[in-house]
Order: C-alpha cells, then sequence, then structure tokens
C-alpha cells in the first residue's frame, strides 16, 4: 500500500515542511560526493552507534568526527541510498504539511526533533551494544505519522495497492497509517532499524497530545490573558 496524497488541505504554507525535505536532500548530495560515503566510513563518522552513545565503545581517531550525542541529531538528516531517501521524503511530503499546520512553525520543529529523539533512544535502548550505525529521517517521520493518526484519522488518503492488478483508491488515514504501524512490527529485513520506526511513532501519538492541549491553553486564554 503506496499513499500518493491526501484529501486534506492546509491553511499556511508548510515552509518547515519544505525546508526539512530540502535539508535531507542537500545533505545526501554532499554525501554522495564524500569519499567516505563510498568507503562507508561517514555512516560510522555521524551515523548513531548505540554502543559508542552508550558508552560501551570509543571510535577510533579516524572516524571521530562529532561528540557522541550529536550523532542523535546528525542521524536524522542522513541517508543510506536514493530509495532510503526517496521513500522517507515522499511521506514527508505527504503527511508533514498537516502537522505543521496544526502545529504552527516554532512547535513543529521541537515536535519533530523530539519524535527523532524518540525514535534514536528506542532503537538504542533494544541493543545498547550495537556496532551498526543508525542514519535516516525515518524515526521522525514516523512520528509526524504517528501525529497525524491522532490528528486526521479520518482523511481521505489516495494509495496506490501494488498486487497483481494495480489499483488506486482513496481510504481513511486511520488504515494507511495503521497498516505501515503493523508493518514494522511483522518486517524483519536486516539493515533497517524498525524499532526507531516504531519509537518514532509511539513518540508523535504521544507528543502531539501535549502539543495540542498547549496550542488549545493558548486558544482559549486569548492574547489578552495574563
Amino acid at each position: 500500500m503506496i499513499p500518493l496524497k491526501d484529501d486534506n488541505p492546509t491553511r499556511n504554507r508548510p515552509i518547515v515542511t519544505y525546508f526539512l525535505i530540502g535539508l535531507c536532500v542537500v545533505v545526501f548530495l554532499i554525501q554522495l560526493g564524500s569519499q567516505s560515503y563510498k568507503t562507508g566510513q561517514l555512516f560510522y563518522s555521524y551515523g548513531l552507534i548505540p554502543s559508542v552513545l552508550m558508552g560501551h565503545d570509543t571510535l577510533p581517531i579516524s572516524l571521530y568526527a562529532v561528540p557522541a550525542y550529536m550523532t542523535i541529531f546528525s542521524s536524522m538528516f542522513m541517508h543510506g541510498g536514493w530509495i532510503h531517501l526517496i521513500g522517507n521524503m515522499w511521506y514527508m511530503k505527504i503527511f508533514a504539511d498537516n502537522i505543521e499546520d496544526n502545529l504552527g512553525t516554532l512547535n513543529f520543529i521541537i515536535f519533530y526533533i523530539l519524535c527523532g529523539i524518540g525514535a534514536a533512544m528506542a532503537q538504542v535502548l533494544i541493543d545498547t551494544h550495537s556496532q551498526v550505525p543508525m542514519v535516516g529521517a525515518s524515526g521522525a517521520i514516523g512520528g509526524v505519522l504517528g501525529a497525524y493518526l491522532i490528528n486526521h484519522p479520518n482523511a481521505r488518503v489516495l494509495v496506490l495497492i501494488p498486487y497483481f492488478i494495480l489499483t488506486i483508491i482513496k481510504i481513511r488515514a486511520f488504515y494507511v497509517l495503521g497498516f505501515w504501524f503493523i508493518i514494522q512490527f511483522i518486517s524483519s529485513d536486516g539493515g533497517v532499524a524498525y524499532a526507531a520506526h516504531i519509537g518514532g511513532f509511539i513518540s508523535g501519538m504521544i507528543l502531539i497530545l501535549f502539543f495540542n492541549k498547549k496550542i488549545k491553553s493558548k486558544v482559549v486564554k486569548g492574547p489578552w490573558s495574563k
């Protein structure tokens, strides 16, 4: 099931969403031009390595680029290949604009980063001794999907179902995102940080409740209130 677009217009232009997509694309193009990308060393320098973050291992001087805690953030904007990048940015384009519209520019930035942190920590806690670097915006975008499920469960999403016969239908976001979430549990392909996807999704569902309450409180009080 591949989402193509949602029938859920926004009131404001999603500036942050476009910026994040552009940033991820630019970072990936920079990766492609780096010799250390071709050797894989770049991922060890800027990707999140659970064992290094938790202090079980240290990087050799030749690979050290930033403090371990900073890789939580640097890893969010890196991708392992074109398919990884395009898949993530496609979901971002379809679903993030509405969450940015709900939260506003600054709140959305904070929300997105917090979801990325939640996703990263979920993957780290699953295996604190893992020496495999994690990169990608999937966890933070998973948080956006979780928020969309809470705020827009009944929005209609046009999806492509690529089975024996290609079928395009409109269904509720609840089913599209529920399907995505379930797939994270039953998939077991090596090299994919599914715990981060799940952790990001759950983080988004929880965080959006807090942000919704915060925004609702501001609206109720109004600018004239203390």
